[in-house]
């Protein structure tokens, strides 16, 4: 019971500290590969955040255009060393094979969870404050709209109701259902 007194406060820190960092790199990943405003002033805070990260990495690793793989590469490191901090704290084993799935798998999560949310955000910002103009806005239309358009095109309005945004979260969730407990199980199977 005095073990946890300090493992979990610690434990916590660790995960928000590195989720918070993973989170910044993921958006400043979707953004470019999106190909949303560079000079918008939040994705200019995002680059600032990201880039002492994300210079190193890219003397070595060669980047895209719109695939960024100095950031996914930064994205899995960052993730294995939360993970491998947790597993220490916790005081368990290291497996490699292991950390390495299960951040290939809370990687995947936490994508879908973006787009999740983002999703959910624009519905209720579209309730709140239909047509507002903020960098925010632009940029949460920039992440959600490769999903909803399709989603649009198969589910038109019905007097004046979109439904594709409830289509986008079914479809994501199911997504996750379909994708992680696979992963999840692999990591077991490796680890």
């Amino acid at each position: 019971m005095s073990g946890n007194y300090v493992t979990d406060p610690v434990g916590f820190l660790v995960e928000i500290l590195f989720g918070l960092l993973i989170l910044a790199i993921m958006l400043r990943f979707l953004l470019q590969f999106l190909q949303a405003n560079p000079y918008n002033q939040i994705s200019q805070t995002l680059v600032r955040l990201t880039q002492p990260v994300l210079a190193p990495i890219r003397r070595v690793v060669p980047t895209g255009k719109r695939i960024d793989t100095a950031s996914i590469l930064a994205m899995l490191i960052l993730q294995f060393v939360a993970l491998s901090l947790l597993m220490l704290i916790a005081g368990r084993g290291l497996n490699p094979a292991f950390l390495l799935v299960l951040s290939l798998s809370e990687l995947i999560n936490l994508l879908l969870n973006v787009f999740l949310f983002a999703v959910i955000i624009r519905v209720i910002l579209s309730w709140v404050n239909p047509g507002a103009h903020h960098p925010g806005i632009e940029l949460l239309d920039n992440i959600t709209e490769p999903v909803m358009a399709p989603a649009r095109r198969l589910i038109p309005s019905m007097g004046g109701l979109d439904l594709s945004p409830i289509a986008v979260i079914i479809g994501i969730s199911l997504l996750k259902m379909l994708l992680l407990p696979p992963l999840r199980q692999l990591a077991l199977a490796v680890g």
